[in-house]
């Protein structure tokens, strides 16, 4: 495997996988846990990941372990799963993935900013905070959190009663 670390090499070899199944590759983690390891690969897309698509991308990873020796000869546990909640915002896709949540958006100069996404494209996303929209260029930012809302703004829309 020369210089690249086990986790490269399994990014390397899962990526064209997981995107022959229509999904992008957000990680991958190798854990013990007891005498077995646990690997652990997190997907996505636009709109989502449904049951039966993990069930499909796991298939095929599986497959491709498999054939590839990467895992050694011990045993380990596969699982494969969507990002949570509490996923960092990094990439343009995130954000964009993120659009009408509310966020919290660290800045580079240490600031924190927190208003609901109202679009993201490949340079920056658009907040409105506090009611006035704001553009941040992703140059100028570190990362962002979605904030958990037991009641979205979604859900208050039309409920009247």
């Amino acid at each position: 495997m020369g210089s690249a670390s086990p986790r490269d090499h399994l990014m390397k070899l899962l990526e064209p996988v997981v995107s022959a199944e229509g999904l992008d590759l957000e990680d991958i983690t190798v854990t013990q846990a007891g005498k077995r390891r646990l690997l652990r690969v997190i997907v996505d897309r636009d709109g989502g990941v449904s049951l039966d698509d993990v069930a499909d991308v796991s298939q095929a990873v599986s497959a491709a372990l498999d054939d590839d020796d990467s895992m050694g000869q011990a045993a380990y546990t596969l699982e494969v799963s969507s990002p949570g909640v509490d996923r960092p915002l990094t990439e343009p896709r995130h954000w964009r993935r993120a659009a009408r949540r509310l966020v919290k958006a660290e800045m580079k100069d240490g600031t924190v900013l927190e208003g609901r996404i109202l679009a993201a494209d490949e340079s920056g996303v658009d907040l409105d905070v506090a009611g006035t929209a704001r553009r941040l260029d992703y140059v100028d930012l570190t990362r962002g959190r979605v904030q958990v809302e037991f009641r979205r703004i979604d859900d208050v829309d039309g409920d009247e009663g």
